[in-house]
């Protein structure tokens, strides 16, 4: 397994949660689309401690790399984590033309981040981590439990 392989895997599990709350939210579905959204405000939250947490440093360390790519990731990050407040606060307004503007901005920011980390990112980390624990490590953060509310 490379050390990036539980990123990747985790990568479709926060799409797949990410098309779940949109539709509900679209629908009106607030029942439904609150849980969904707080799943994935959670999971994204445990991707990305998995990433700045455990990945960055790592990488950094071993390659003495501390402005470039992980900076841009940790911004990207920060923007996301922006939207995410966006669309919270319009789910508790039950704004769903909010809730969808923010939706589709963060849909378009992660495809994008998620295309520079698999394409550059991770085979970077891969190649300067080959033989380290990272890979357990990420792993573990990744199967924090899911609530379900």
């Amino acid at each position: 397994m490379s050390t990036t392989a539980p990123l990747l895997i985790h990568h479709k599990h926060c799409d797949e949660l990410f098309a779940d709350a949109e539709e509900a939210c679209a629908n009106n579905d607030w029942a439904t689309g609150e849980p969904a959204f707080a799943r994935l405000n959670e999971q994204l939250e445990t991707h990305f401690a998995g990433e700045e947490e455990i990945l960055f440093p790592a990488f950094e360390a071993a390659t003495g790399m501390t402005s470039g790519p992980t900076e841009v990731m940790r911004a990207e990050h920060r923007q996301m984590r922006d939207l995410l407040g966006q669309m919270r606060g319009a789910l508790a307004a039950r704004d769903g033309d909010t809730f969808g503007g923010a939706a589709e901005t963060l849909l378009i920011l992660m495809q994008q981040h998620n295309m520079k980390e698999e394409n550059i990112l991770y085979p970077m980390c891969d190649n300067a981590l080959a033989s380290s624990a990272v890979a357990a490590a990420l792993a573990e953060c990744l199967k924090a439990p899911v609530s379900s509310a």
